[in-house]
């Protein structure tokens, strides 16, 4: 294998390294963004609830 052959090789090895890496991060962002949306939608849903139990108790109030 030639020099330059090599040298090649190397480079692509240590791009394909740095992309991994970026890729990690990015992965680890991105987790961290969908451990803050599930928590958002949990409250949202939680709220979402509590409204529906209020019109459940004015509609059971009505009826009775």
């Amino acid at each position: 294998m030639s020099l330059e052959l090599f040298n090649q090789l190397e480079q692509k090895v240590t791009d394909t390294v740095e992309a991994l890496e970026l890729m990690k991060l990015e992965n680890e962002e991105l987790r961290g963004e969908n451990a803050l949306l599930k928590q958002e939608r949990e409250e949202w849903e939680r709220r979402l609830q509590g409204v529906l139990s209020k019109f459940e108790e004015i509609e059971s109030d009505s009826v009775s």
